[in-house]
Formats: structure tokens, sequence, C-alpha cells
């Protein structure tokens, strides 16, 4: 039972599938999706499937990601498992966990990280140099690295933050809205009843457009992240 519109944001309220096991099972799907290519017979769903591998990876072939090996593979399988996950948040009683910070907060910070790490074992000097605009006056030069050096750690927060907002957002307005469209059903009239469903719907097709838009801010983030890697 829920009792507030936040309560849907709580993984143990006993929603129906409200379960992190959803996780698990969305990885292996996006897995067997991607390693699909490799099937004797190509079922014709695969077309749909290539459209959002396509889309990402156009944007890692105009990226350093391309030079870093698995970085695609990498990337397009977690713009996949990102689609599963925000969109199993508009079916009824099933908990979308991109709506918690920690789910998107455990899947920014490794790949920042590893980028981060790479890049210092790759080339140190590169990355301490990036630090530092060229041309800049030297005595700003110390707050100039201070100030790029948090840009650059609160980027997986940012990351994190972005999506979990927009979902969780969403999700919120969806509550809203159906508690009080079924309200309307008792004590509106049949134009207020009409005026709220009709914004139900249009409101879940937007809500479904932006689950897409986030999964590929998120990795097109990531792959822009790449681009400061060392040659």
């Amino acid at each position: 039972m829920l009792v507030d519109i936040f309560s849907s944001f709580d993984d143990n309220n006993q929603v129906f599938m409200s379960l992190y096991i959803l996780m698990w099972i969305f990885s292996l799907v996006s897995i067997v999706l991607f390693s699909s290519l490799y099937w004797v017979m190509t079922p014709r769903w695969m077309s749909l499937i290539m459209t959002f591998k396509d889309t990402v990876s156009s944007q890692i072939f105009r990226s350093y990601g391309l030079n870093m090996g698995g970085f695609m593979n990498v990337i397009t399988a977690l713009f996949l498992f990102l689609i599963f996950m925000n969109l199993s948040g508009l079916i009824p009683y099933v908990f979308s966990p991109t709506s918690h910070l920690a789910v998107s907060l455990s899947l920014g910070m490794p790949l920042w990280l590893s980028l981060i790490i790479s890049g210092v074992f790759f080339n140190t000097s590169s990355v301490v140099a990036s630090l530092l605009p060229m041309g800049a006056p030297a005595p700003l030069n110390p707050f100039l690295v201070i100030i790029e050096t948090v840009s650059i750690l609160v980027r997986p927060i940012t990351l994190s933050v972005r999506l979990t907002a927009n979902m969780s957002a969403g999700h919120i307005v969806l509550t809203l809205i159906g508690n009080y469209l079924t309200t309307s059903f008792f004590v509106s009239s049949i134009f207020s009843m009409f005026i709220l469903l009709m914004i139900q719907i249009f409101y879940t097709i937007f809500e479904f457009g932006i689950s897409l838009i986030q999964a590929y801010i998120f990795c097109l983030l990531i792959t822009l992240y790449s681009d400061e890697h060392p040659h």
C-alpha cells in the first residue's frame, strides 16, 4: 500500500515487482540483445535494437573512446540497460531502479573513475597538464587548477543526479495526475475527467521520450568524458 507519492521510491514497500532483481534481469537481457548478432538467425525485432545500438555507436565513432578497447561494447550495453530500467518505471506497479541515486551513482562512478585511472596510468603528465588551460595568467593558475579539479570530481555526481532527478520527477507527476484522475471519477464532471485523462495519456508519452533521452544523455556524457583521455 502506498502511503504517499514518495512511497513509490521505497524499494521495501512490498509493491509488486519493486525489487532490485529487475536490475539483474535487465542486465542479462542487455547482454543477450547485445550479443544477438552472433546468433545463426537474426530475429525481426533486432532491427529495433540495432537502431539504439547504431545511435550510441555513431557518437562513439566521433570520440576518442573508439580507440579504447571495449569502450564501445560497454557504452552500448549500458545504453540498452538504461532504456530497459527507465521504461520499466512506466509499467504499473513496477519500480524503476534509476529513480534511486544509489543505482545511477553505481553506474556512473565506476565508468568515470575508470577513465580517470586509465588516463593517470597512461600519461600522468598529460592529465596534470590538462588541469591548467593554456594561456592562463600566472596569478590565476592555482585557482584555475582548483576549479578544474572540482569540476572533474563532481562529474559522477551531476551525471547520476541528472538521471535520478528526471526519472523520479516524472514518476511523481504521473502519480499526482493518477490520484487526481481517480478522484475525478467520483467528485468531478465528465469534462474534468476527460481533461485529466488526456493529460495523463500525453504525459505518459512524454515520459516515454524522457526515458530514452535520459539514457542517451547519460551515455553521451560518458563518451564526452573519454575525449579528455590522454591520446
